[in-house]
């Protein structure tokens, strides 16, 4: 007896619709950079027209933060206040770089929508740098003002000294070090009441510095535009409601509660800045943010705010389903649990699927340099579908190459690569690692994959020599780096190793010097003073002879990984 055929339109048939002429996700052909795009019609022409729409939303809780509660006319009073300041007070103008280092602060929010409304290029850095890394970043990018909490203060006060960076200090104590001289109270600085400034913010305005890891050692500022960023946006906005015009009942559960998302992911991260934050302030959707991830702390969120979208990486979904007090808390407002930043094994899609009343699992494959943006896959393609990122989307081109860059038919593996209005410019003052990515318009992902029949993308290996540590991107060269800083090491591999709960962790083996003594405690205390502590090697190996290499001469991780494995 033969399947009921699916009564459902078909994906692309929906896809089609939604896109047409007239439609709200219409889309039409665009030439950036000599390069011909898809791209979604109806966009702000810069985020600064973005934020301001935020400004008809009045009373309405915006912003949650602990027991602090901002407004929308509170956040755009802060927004147009510290706007004026970096014009008025620290001459601020278009193409300037303005740097954020702090947690997840509302002040975050207010910094970034401020930078970017006058034409400002918002330069974010991760709040885990050591000062070293906070140093190297604040001087390659040229940033000419800081915004900082207090403990990104400390760590930057002898940057900002020797590169003459003003900064703006958010929530210091009174007693803080470094207050005073170089550094203003954001409470002195921000005089609410103060109007925004005039200023012709362009589509092809810088709007955003984000740091990858680097291959080399040293990070990367990936540079999007305003038209960028708001591609993306919308490109989210268009893929949700595609979703819910082909699941009708996915669509009724979603309007049963006003919608509300829940920041679990950092704010210098491309996932919290522009898949959370961003998709709030495009909506007009209330953002409730922690201070920190703690999975208990999350229900009692999710709870007390009737949170309805949880976005944030698979460890976080284990959290919160493994939380020992997870029943006690009502979850039923949740409507999609998900998020991206590493692959999902397929046995968290059915824990989502059949613990939460209402929530669907969701996924989505997104880099720094394509503004979070990719295919994505939730709801029943998920289910069906649980090892697959999901489907292209209409401004998005996906195609598999093999090792002479032509592409692959469906089903074969090859490298992934993606062309479309969401991709950024270029690395901050780096043509040539640049030209390594881009190519006439199509950003080479470094991801092994394949797309299947129906357009289902599968990644399935990575070409990059990277470690995927719960979400963050640990590039071996630049742990390897710091390892060959230590006088007692001859030779170091770094790779990783999987973890149930990360899914992979940080491991190295290290070949010491004739004579030589060292313990790994004591190389990870070296390791921890140059980088992040999410680089650091948890898993250390001492081999007695030098590391396996092939003939030409390359580390053979590949057998160091299955050794330490094993």
């Amino acid at each position: 007896m033969a399947a009921a055929a699916d009564p459902r339109p078909s994906y692309d048939e929906v896809l089609a619709a939604a896109t047409a002429p007239g439609q709200r996700f219409e889309t039409g052909a665009i030439t950036v950079g000599g390069v011909e795009y898809t791209a979604f019609v109806d966009s702000p022409p810069s985020l600064r027209e973005l934020f301001a729409g935020l400004r008809a939303k009045g009373d309405e809780a915006f912003l949650v933060y602990e027991d602090e509660r901002w407004s929308f006319a509170d956040v755009m009073a802060h927004v147009d206040a510290l706007a004026a300041a970096l014009v008025e007070r620290y001459g601020v103008e278009p193409g300037d770089r303005v740097a954020i280092g702090m947690r997840n602060y509302p002040e975050w929010v207010v910094a970034f929508a401020a930078a970017v409304s006058i034409g400002a290029t918002s330069v974010s850095l991760n709040a885990w740098w050591t000062a070293d890394e906070l140093d190297y970043a604040l001087e390659d990018s040229g940033t000419k003002v800081l915004v900082a909490d207090v403990e990104r203060v400390g760590a930057s006060r002898a940057s900002c000294a020797r590169l003459g960076i003003r900064t703006v200090g958010v929530r210091l104590p009174a007693d803080a070090a470094g207050a005073g001289g170089a550094v203003e109270r954001y409470d002195d600085v921000v005089v609410l009441g103060t109007p925004m400034p005039a200023v012709d913010v362009t589509p092809d305005h810088d709007a955003t510095i984000l740091y990858t890891s680097g291959t080399t050692g040293r990070p990367k500022g990936a540079v999007a535009t305003h038209r960028s960023v708001l591609q993306a946006l919308l490109g989210f906005a268009c893929r949700t409601t595609v979703g819910r015009l082909r699941h009708p009942d996915d669509a009724k559960v979603a309007a049963e509660h006003p919608p509300v998302f829940i920041l679990i992911v950092p704010l210098f991260h491309v996932t919290g800045s522009v898949a959370v934050l961003l998709s709030c302030v495009a909506s007009g959707i209330r953002l409730v943010m922690m201070r920190k991830w703690d999975p208990e702390r999350a229900l009692e969120l999710i709870e007390r705010e009737r949170v309805t979208n949880f976005v944030g990486v698979p460890t976080q979904s284990w959290d919160l389903l493994e939380c020992p007090r997870f029943s006690e808390f009502d979850t039923s407002s949740l409507v999609s649990v998900g998020g991206g930043g590493a692959p999902a094994p397929p046995e968290l899609v059915k824990r989502v699927e059949s613990t939460f009343r209402r929530a669907r699992p969701g996924i989505g494959y997104g880099m720094t340099e394509t503004n979070a943006y990719g295919p994505q896959n939730s709801g029943d393609d998920y289910v069906t579908h649980p090892t697959s990122t999901g489907r292209a989307t209409p401004i998005l081109e996906i195609e598999v190459r093999d090792a002479d860059d032509r592409a692959v038919p469906a089903g074969e593996r090859g490298e992934i690569w993606f062309k479309g209005p969401n991709l950024f410019r270029g690395y901050w003052n780096k043509p040539e690692a640049t030209a390594e990515v881009l190519v006439d318009g199509w950003l080479r992902t470094g991801d092994i994959g394949r797309i299947d029949e129906e357009g289902f993308v599968y990644v399935e290996d990575r070409a990059k020599d990277m470690v995927l540590r719960g979400g963050e991107n640990v590039y071996c060269a630049e742990v390897e780096a710091a390892i060959y800083e230590h006088p007692a090491v001859h030779e170091a591999a770094v790779f990783g190793v999987p973890h149930e709960r990360l899914g992979e962790e940080v491991a190295t083996a290290v070949h010491l010097k004739p004579g030589a003594t060292l313990e790994a405690d004591e190389l990870r205390a070296f390791v921890g003073e140059r980088l992040a502590a999410f680089k650091v090697p948890t898993r250390v190996s001492f081999a007695e002879a030098p590391l396996p290499r092939n003939a030409a001469g390359k580390m053979l991780k590949r057998e160091l990984r299955d050794q330490l494995s094993s």
